[in-house]
């Protein structure tokens, strides 16, 4: 009727020690970790465990040789990133899907936002709104300071699973960005559309940045709904879009 109890083998118990030492930051990235002997001497198990937990924890990233046996601890990396990049490249996704947990993803973190920014965060918030304006005869200038606004908002959730995520998501938006850069007079209204934003979350009104935000994305997406030429799924796209405003201001 039940599986049977699985006995752990010395070098995965081993392995999550180490792990839960780097997790709880009293182990961070570059700092060495202690050599084959002391973890042996350490937590009483054998050397061939302790190369078999160094190992299983160098496969997952977490650690990194530094010649003569010895390993520190990883820079920390965004999980999601790989697993994006791996759906990008098999084709299992498109950027419209992107665009569409970008909506669902930003516009709860700028309500959160409203509720837990900072003083910093808003000053942070601002100054990026500046670069863009500042930045709008340069692409490259204006598309950072465009995506570091979105993700300082949701660093100012504090949720950290979805600054991950927006950071997973990136990369891939720049070259989207910088296509709707192009359009006419698009730039300036993104930036209208920014300090509407930012003034919501500085007002703590988490449901007009709520609006706020899903007003700025839809626009974003008619924008690549155009610039990918109108397929008969982009207008479907379009006319949810359309439906989902009264939705989304009700909420």
């Amino acid at each position: 009727m039940e599986a049977p109890i699985e006995r752990r083998k010395v070098y995965e118990l081993l392995a999550e020690r180490l792990l839960t030492r780097i997790g709880e930051r009293h182990l961070r990235p570059g700092d060495p970790l202690p050599t084959e002997r002391e973890l042996t001497r350490l937590y009483r198990v054998g050397r061939s465990s302790v190369r078999e937990a160094l190992r299983m924890l160098e496969s997952k990233g977490l650690i990194k040789p530094v010649g003569t046996g010895a390993f520190v601890v990883a820079e920390y990396t965004n999980p999601f990133n790989d697993s994006l990049n791996l759906l990008l490249t098999l084709k299992e996704t498109s950027l419209r899907e992107l665009f569409e947990v970008r909506k669902i993803l930003e516009v709860e973190a700028a309500a959160l936002a409203a509720a837990r920014r900072t003083a910093a965060d808003l000053e942070a918030m601002g100054r990026a709104v500046e670069e863009m304006e500042a930045g709008l005869a340069s692409a490259d200038r204006y598309i950072a300071a465009d995506l570091r606004f979105h993700l300082t908002v949701a660093r100012a959730t504090g949720n950290k699973v979805a600054v991950h995520l927006m950071h997973a998501i990136r990369g891939v938006l720049q070259e989207a960005l910088a296509s709707i850069y192009r359009i006419p007079g698009s730039p300036q209204q993104s930036i209208i559309q920014h300090r509407g934003i930012l003034a919501a979350i500085a007002s703590g009104d988490a449901a007009d940045a709520r609006w706020q935000m899903w007003q700025h994305l839809a626009r974003v997406e008619r924008d690549i709904e155009e610039i990918l030429a109108g397929s008969p799924a982009g207008r479907g796209s379009r006319r949810h879009a359309a439906g989902g405003g009264k939705g989304a201001r009700r909420g």
